[in-house]
């Protein structure tokens, strides 16, 4: 069906943080797959544990027991210091399941309406729950009536949502991401997660934060909430999860961990033996490779370089990143960069209408960081002698 603008070109294999076109041409992803590939592309302890579980079970259904799902959700409450898992396949799917939560909690205290908080610009899927939970009126044209029970706020306005829950009682969750990314690497304050979390205690709410683009390194943090040492009654992921293998995770902690019972949710194809193998090396590799230190180093490098050349630029407004999320922001549309970068070889895309995001995989050397800067500076330029 017609649902993507797709570019003229495909790839047919990928080394690290390179990708080659089926005629041979080399490409600088700086994309990682909209934060997936955060290991880069074929990297070989992914392709090893795939190939090995491949060959020895691939599903046998949430029916039974499936060892490799406990140690993943051990491996991931250990690290976001959350106390339970719920598997799914997609980021989407996690949200969905947040918002399964929330509404579990609200019936639980009797609210006749329960009501999710969400923000405005903010992404969390195109499924009809998280499609309404997304603050974008192009998003949600065409798909009415959408799915009651949520109400928007601004971005990084704790005030705008203390009053929002000081004059409504149904209000049962705050649904927010940490840091905005389909918005525009939009970066709160350094008290906006915990100020929220502080309402979420004095007004028995859930805070659930959306971690399916900020979450597993991409940040230099596990979770980007950790750069503000907020927790969560829960937290949803996926992306950077499986390095390109499908998975996703709603994690929660405290008593909306025991909201779910047998039978009130469900996945197929969620946490089977392949994609939990998968998610358990990533999560090794991550570690033993210091992946967290090196997007922390390597994201600020890129920020710093970026800066040195185009902070005085005549059409750029702000640079801001966290970790290797970063986000150029221009003073006009800029859709047509992303075919400037494509004809340099460097895959970037736009968001929000006017800034550059880039999304480079964790593993991002120094001279890799220096060569996307350089072709973004030069991509602005281009950019700049074409209006």
């Amino acid at each position: 069906m017609s649902t993507y603008a797709r570019k003229d070109i495909t790839f047919t294999k990928g080394q690290g943080i390179w990708l080659w076109d089926e005629n041979g041409e080399k490409y600088l992803d700086a994309l990682s797959g909209i934060a997936v590939c955060g290991l880069g592309h074929a990297h070989p302890k992914i392709a090893n544990v795939i190939a090995k579980q491949a060959s020895a079970l691939l599903h046998t259904s949430n029916i039974y027991r499936i060892r490799t799902q406990e140690q993943l959700g051990d491996r991931l409450c250990a690290v976001s210091n959350m106390d339970r898992a719920f598997f799914c396949n997609s980021g989407a799917e996690a949200n969905e399941a947040a918002i399964k939560l929330a509404r579990l909690h609200g019936n639980k205290q009797s609210i006749k309406i329960p009501t999710i908080i969400v923000c405005e610009n903010s992404f969390h899927g195109r499924t009809m729950a998280t499609l309404t939970a997304t603050g974008n009126r192009k998003a949600h044209a065409g798909f009415e009536p959408l799915v009651a029970g949520f109400i928007r706020a601004p971005f990084n306005d704790s005030e705008t949502i203390a009053e929002i829950c000081k004059n409504n009682s149904n209000v049962c969750a705050i649904l927010v991401e940490p840091i905005q990314g389909e918005g525009g690497i939009h970066i709160p304050n350094n008290t906006y997660l915990q100020e929220l979390r502080s309402l979420c205690d004095q007004h028995n709410l859930l805070l659930m934060l959306d971690e399916i683009q900020t979450g597993n390194g991409r940040t230099g943090k596990w979770f980007a909430c950790h750069h503000q040492q907020v927790l969560p009654d829960v937290m949803t992921t996926a992306k950077g999860l499986g390095n390109g293998m499908p998975i996703g995770a709603c994690l929660a902690r405290g008593a909306a961990a025991e909201l779910f019972a047998p039978g009130s949710h469900g996945s197929t194809f969620g946490g089977n033996p392949l994609a939990c193998a998968t998610a358990l090396q990533v999560l090794t590799t991550i570690k033993e490779d210091d992946l967290l230190s090196n997007a922390t180093s390597m994201g600020q490098l890129l920020v710093d370089t970026l800066k040195q050349t185009l902070a005085d630029h005549p059409l750029v407004k702000d640079i801001r990143g966290c970790g290797m999320m970063i986000g150029i922001e221009l003073k006009m549309p800029c859709t047509k960069i992303v075919n400037l970068a494509l004809e340099k070889k460097l895959l970037v895309n736009v968001t929000a209408n006017n800034i550059i995001r880039l999304l480079p995989p964790l593993i991002t050397s120094q001279d890799e960081i220096t060569m996307i800067a350089n072709l973004i500076c030069e991509c602005v330029e281009d950019f700049q002698q074409r209006l």
